[in-house]
């Protein structure tokens, strides 16, 4: 490996944050001049005659204010959630912020604001005269205040674009192994194993795995080939691989074993990670108490917000309206070819668990043959004999759920949420997989924009989980939206 490799394998994150910074104060100056040809467009200057210099002070101070609430919201941590989830809703809730911070600057803290000088413009007076701060330009009506609305709706927008681009190209520079850190997992087990199916679906992790520790007497799930040694090989293993990061996979060993590990990697100079007991658990938003020196871990207490149940609805309602009112062709046009290539109804009616595991009918446009149809696993491939010719179309493109968008109106479903189960499956439900009926089912979630999209929903447990333990308005609207890029590109279910 060149020294540059080394360089930038060690260098991928801080350098990539950096490069961030800067994008993002181009998307910003770029909002804020498109913003201000927008304003002038539509003639909507207070000012008389707006002053390109004015306009250059406000946007120095906008994206100022933008970069430092980008900062405090955390995008600019290398630690990244599920599906980047996190990062798009610190986006809007960062934009929010700075929108009335700069509002707030312009009234207390700019000179010659509405004439007046208020003890906070008194006291920054001498500071202004001596550095000479860039806002002398600035004066009641100077600037038009829609204009400004009209940047901050455009830096919210294009800011969300320009890091789902930037998560796309730092995800094809992973692919093709560049900024790679060689990580091990000690462990060889169903957690080990887990965690290896989870690089492999998560390229954005930037993780290469070089292989697994495993104690001789351990149950292994993983190829030999890809066992290294033992727990006692570990320090001939970092040095000899370059592992960045040591990924202590042992739930179920005793927790004596799990620190003799842990105080290895600490004594040879190596990251750790390790998997805790009962991980599971902590899936969930916990609680940490303390009886005198013993920690005590619990679940949160689960308030519901009448608010944000009453704006999800509202939400289910609108959208659902709006999809069935101008679907209306859609639906005209698939009935009619269904009619045409097969025999049968055109719905495919089921019933299905949901919330508190009360069943009901969900309603499909039908994609298989009648006489295959029926209780049965999903298909998991395009070519399987149930499915029609029109009904793989309908699939790829998820065309074949609209008509679920009644079940929402009805009630019984919402748009953002685990997706509903037969009731055979169901039955076979544990007590993690039984939170899934906590909350409505949806028709798309989290698990549709992943990765995983093609598996069983009842083995992506982790998406479900989040989705119900950060449920909010904002977290719908990022899952609808994302769910629309799917859409558009043909990445639907078989």
């Amino acid at each position: 490996m060149s020294s540059f490799s080394n360089f930038l394998r060690r260098n991928f994150e801080p350098l990539i944050l950096s490069a961030q910074v800067f994008v993002d104060l181009g998307v910003l100056l770029f909002s804020c001049v498109v913003g201000y040809w927008i304003g002038t467009q539509l003639g909507s200057s207070d000012a008389e005659s707006p002053d390109i210099r004015v306009y250059r002070q406000v946007w120095a101070l906008m994206s100022a204010v933008c970069l430092v609430s980008f900062h405090a919201f955390g995008m600019y941590s290398p630690v990244k959630s599920l599906l980047n989830m996190e990062e798009f809703k610190a986006i809007a809730k960062a934009t929010v912020v700075s929108f009335f911070v700069f509002w707030t600057l312009t009234i207390l803290l700019l000179p010659g604001r509405g004439g007046s000088e208020g003890p906070i413009h008194s006291f920054l007076m001498p500071i202004h005269e001596q550095i000479s701060l860039p806002f002398d330009e600035f004066e009641e009506g100077a600037f038009s205040r829609l204009t400004v609305v009209i940047s901050f709706v455009l830096i919210l927008l294009l800011t969300t674009a320009s890091r789902f681009a930037s998560f796309k190209y730092i995800q094809a520079l992973h692919r093709r192994g560049i900024g790679n850190r060689n990580v091990l997992i000690v462990g060889a087990g169903a957690c080990g194993q887990k965690l290896q199916n989870k690089f492999m679906l998560v390229p954005t992790l930037g993780l290469n795995l070089v292989g697994f520790l495993a104690d001789e007497s351990e149950e292994s799930l993983i190829h030999q080939r890809s066992i290294l040694g033992t727990f006692e090989d570990l320090e001939a293993v970092v040095k000899a691989r370059g592992i960045s990061e040591v990924f202590v996979a042992l739930p179920d060993q005793a927790e004596d074993r799990v620190m003799e590990i842990a105080a290895e990697c600490e004594r040879i100079g190596t990251k750790f990670l390790v998997v805790p007991r009962f991980y599971h658990l902590l899936s969930h938003k916990i609680r940490i108490e303390n009886l005198d020196s013993i920690p005590l871990i619990t679940r949160a207490e689960r308030r519901r917000s009448l608010f944000g149940a009453a704006a999800k609805r509202f939400l289910d309602i609108l959208l659902s309206s709006t999809v069935l009112l101008l679907g209306f062709p859609l639906f005209v046009i698939a009935a009619t070819l269904i009619k045409r290539e097969s025999e049968g109804p055109v719905f495919f009616i089921q019933d299905r668990i949901g919330r508190e595991s009360k069943a009901f009918k969900m309603y499909k446009f039908r994609t298989m043959h009648q006489h295959m149809s029926g209780d049965a696993p999903t298909p998991n491939s395009p070519y399987d004999p149930r499915i029609t010719k029109i009904g793989r179309y309908l699939r790829r493109y998820s065309l074949d759920e609209l008509p679920q968008f009644i079940n929402v109106l009805r009630g019984d479903m919402s748009i953002v949420g685990p997706r509903p189960e037969m009731s055979f499956i169901v039955d076979e439900y544990g007590p993690m997989e039984r939170d899934r009926l906590r909350v409505k089912p949806g028709i798309t979630g989290l698990w549709q924009i992943s990765y995983d999209r093609q598996r069983a929903i009842h083995d992506n447990l982790d998406y479900d989980l989040y989705y119900i333990e950060h449920q909010s308005l904002l977290l719908d609207m990022v899952i609808i939206a994302l769910t629309g890029f799917a859409v558009v590109k043909g990445t639907g279910a078989y």
